[in-house]
């Protein structure tokens, strides 16, 4: 997490934050029209982008994926949900890279399978995190409920990032690597070793599989916290809000040591 700070420092990078932010905003905002959700989410084909540029510019591809979704969101309706949306982006663009590096995966074109594995559970990870905390903030406001939100969402970025970034990358990436434009050539990365990142990304993945499992039974009313009890029914917020809330603590932990 540190990086993503220090980063804006570098000219450089804070550029290829602003190209990310503008890439992902220009391919959201068409499809406004296409809603899942009226006012919420929509069909998104552009969730490929922040795991792209997260691969090939690192903490910058994640500050441009959570402004490129705020940007977009204007064409949607501005409300007070976007601050979720915000951090769910970010962790969304932030994840892939420092996952990936905690794996010690080298460059993101997979080849064998265990190098798919990981992809696709680096990927995976990035989508429920980013699901994770829209679905608890939004159902926490009292808009929609954690169990429809949530799910939606980590379909909606699952798919199409597992589908189309690993063709962008392939594309890209060596492009990207020949002008010297990753955020490994541009910036200097710290040197920490490899068992905290990993144990940073264990307690991201656990915390948000963790945090999906509790979230929807909570949602759903397979399980109560007996003192909010008495709670109206409908997007159960409060029974949702609290019982997730040491999910995304412990997330900030995991982002934290990665």
């Amino acid at each position: 997490m540190r990086e993503a700070i220090a980063m804006w420092r570098n000219t450089r990078l804070v550029v290829l934050t602003a190209v990310s932010a503008s890439l992902y905003a220009g391919l959201l905002i068409p499809f406004k029209v296409l809603p899942l959700i009226p006012g919420v989410t929509e069909l998104r084909p552009a969730n490929a982008i922040p795991v792209v540029c997260s691969f090939l510019f690192g903490p910058a591809g994640a500050w441009g994926a959570a402004i490129g979704n705020l940007i977009g969101d204007f064409f949607g309706g501005i409300g007070p949900g976007d601050f979720f949306g915000f951090a769910g982006n970010f962790l969304y663009g932030f994840v892939p890279y420092m996952g990936w590096r905690a794996l010690g995966g080298g460059e993101p074109l997979p080849r064998s399978p265990a190098q798919w594995i990981a992809f696709v559970g680096v990927v995976a990870l990035a989508a429920a995190a980013c699901a994770l905390i829209v679905g608890w903030g939004l159902n926490l406001l009292g808009f929609v409920p954690f169990a429809v939100l949530a799910n939606i969402i980590f379909f909606n970025n699952f798919v199409m990032a597992a589908v189309l970034s690993p063709l962008l990358l392939l594309a890209l990436y060596p492009r990207v690597r020949q002008a010297g434009l990753r955020y490994d050539d541009i910036a200097h990365v710290p040197a920490r070793r490899r068992a905290w990142r990993r144990v940073g990304l264990a307690v991201v993945a656990v915390a948000t599989i963790g945090g999906f499992i509790v979230g929807n039974l909570l949602s759903t009313g397979q399980i109560e916290i007996a003192a909010l009890a008495t709670n109206p029914p409908g997007t159960r917020a409060a029974q949702v809000g609290v019982g997730v809330a040491p999910f995304i603590a412990l997330i900030g932990l995991g982002i934290w040591l990665l």
